[in-house]
């Protein structure tokens, strides 16, 4: 159907404001994330600020003025959970479609002077998880090695025992 360009515009401006930049949408979670720890952080504190009525002298307006205080910050601390779920989800259905990354690839290397970036994108290094199993094994042949030590610096230890016990009944 036929859209004069007046209108044409006015729908591409409101497709790309709904297909938001999936970076932009982090940092408003992000900034959501900050501002729910902050708000959970004024409610903690109105809570310690608050007096129970345990006989002491009560006074009905500061009361009901932090009480009020204290429903508005839970009442925004729900809408920022909701705008959290709102930019989580359109964040998942942005990134549906792309191939998870194996944690893995994600962990840096850390590289002596002499190796290059380009050594190991041409596979000269070995796999994380090859040279994490690898790491295993010398842990395991070194407490084995630990173990055998400390049982003869055990058995050592007995021999002088006996050796002193001997040498004090003699005298």
């Amino acid at each position: 159907r036929y859209l004069p360009p007046l209108q044409q515009q006015q729908q591409q401006q409101a497709q790309a404001a709904r297909d938001v930049n999936t970076a932009s949408l982090c940092r408003i979670g992000q900034e959501t994330v900050q501002d729910i720890v902050l708000r959970t952080m004024e409610i903690f504190q109105l809570l310690r600020n608050m007096q129970l009525p345990n006989g002491v002298t009560y006074h009905p307006n500061t009361h009901q003025d932090r009480l009020g205080k204290l429903q508005e910050h839970l009442r925004m601390l729900s809408v920022l959970f909701r705008k959290l779920r709102l930019v989580y989800d359109k964040c998942s259905e942005n990134c549906a479609g792309l191939d998870p990354i194996p944690p893995e690839q994600l962990i840096p290397f850390v590289e002596d002077d002499s190796s290059k970036h380009e050594d190991r994108s041409a596979g000269q290094n070995r796999p994380a998880t090859e040279e994490r199993r690898e790491i295993l094994e010398v842990n395991k042949k070194l407490k084995q090695k630990n173990q055998q030590l400390k049982q003869i610096m055990d058995q050592l230890r007995n021999l002088i025992w006996e050796i002193n016990s001997m040498l004090a009944v003699r005298s």
